[in-house]
């Protein structure tokens, strides 16, 4: 335990235990998977960010030792840590350059964007010298001086290499594409016992492998195409359980942008006629469901019934109106009839 105080120190990092954990500390070889907490802060005592209040919600930290983690910093320091622990590091410069970089993409999971967005497609030392904004004001001061920082940690797992499916974003390419089929079937499943919101998970995880692999191609080559072979299904089944989340809009865009590429796409076009049905387009949704039967004639009976429903509700928000109006004229007519004088 001192020899790993001793090499932190001379490494610029200095540990406080506030709570010493349970157990011996593991060797932890790489692949091993640590769960931790975390809170970032300023020297002065100033809170960066806190992974019990990220976006409103807790969740810990994960990493997978050995993958080059950007910060390498927190393998460095997790790994002097027993289960349960808590301590605080002081890192030096040198150590926390990158960490700008790492809160911005941590605080876009939290608000459930692409870790990536907002930051220059260029090297991480290139970014840091760059005065690219990373829409945070106290990350961009802080990019601009680099600074130490204090790391509290609370470890509070730690998996062997191999007790665990890895995350997608730890994965080789050749991984990737060997568990997208098991994610697919896992979130066909899960749309079968009616958990939507954990199926429509499971696609968006296996899209995002597909396009992670995809962007590494040149658009319209024989892998690319292929790939986007495979994103297709994905995306209906994202799609659809998007439907019946009401969340009309982001299935109208997916659909559109499947139809630009494939443009007999039954499925398509059946999932945008219902999504444009939901918000009233019903000039859109007659001539998506007019080519749903043009392409697939078989589909008749299930267009009759999307449009006797798309009709049934036409009908009843036209009654309603016209019931709000009749009321709407009939106080103001009340309103404008002159008053009748009384005599005693």
């Amino acid at each position: 335990m001192e020899e790993l105080a001793l090499n932190l120190i001379a490494e610029g990092i200095q540990k406080k235990v506030t709570s010493p954990g349970k157990g011996e500390i593991s060797n932890f070889p790489d692949g091993t998977k640590v769960l931790f907490h975390y809170r970032s802060s300023l020297c002065d005592g100033t809170v960066l960010d806190d992974s019990r209040n990220m976006g409103g919600r807790s969740k810990p930290m994960e990493l997978i030792l050995g993958k080059k983690f950007k910060l390498a910093v927190w393998e460095k320091i997790v790994a002097t840590m027993r289960e349960g622990e808590v301590a605080e590091f002081t890192c030096e410069t040198k150590h926390t350059a990158l960490y700008p970089l790492v809160s911005q993409s941590l605080r876009n999971i939290s608000a459930g964007k692409d870790p990536l967005e907002g930051q220059r497609h260029c090297c991480g030392i290139a970014q840091i010298h760059s005065h690219h904004s990373l829409g945070h004001q106290d990350l961009d001061q802080l990019q601009a001086h680099p600074q130490p920082l204090v790391f509290t940690l609370e470890l509070l797992e730690v998996l062997s290499p191999g007790s665990f499916r890895l995350d997608t974003w730890a994965m080789t390419d050749e991984e990737k594409l060997a568990v997208v089929p098991k994610i697919h079937e896992e979130g066909n499943a899960l749309f079968k016992n009616g958990d939507v919101k954990a199926a429509t998970e499971k696609y968006h995880n296996a899209i995002a492998c597909l396009k992670n692999l995809q962007m590494k191609e040149r658009p319209g080559d024989e892998t690319w195409i292929k790939l986007d072979h495979m994103i297709t299904p994905l995306l209906l089944n994202y799609c659809q359980c998007k439907l019946q989340q009401g969340q009309y809009y982001e299935v109208l865009d997916h659909c559109s942008s499947l139809l630009f590429k494939y443009e007999n796409n039954v499925k398509a076009y059946f999932k945008r006629a219902k999504a444009h049905a939901a918000v009233w387009n019903e000039t859109e949704a007659r001539a998506d469901f007019a080519k749903v039967l043009q392409l697939e004639p078989s589909l008749g009976p299930s267009v009759a019934k999307e449009l006797r429903a798309m009709d049934e509700r036409i009908r009843t928000k036209e009654k309603e109106e016209k019931g709000r109006y009749k009321s709407l004229f009939s106080d103001t007519a009340r309103e404008q009839q002159p008053a009748t004088a009384t005599t005693g």
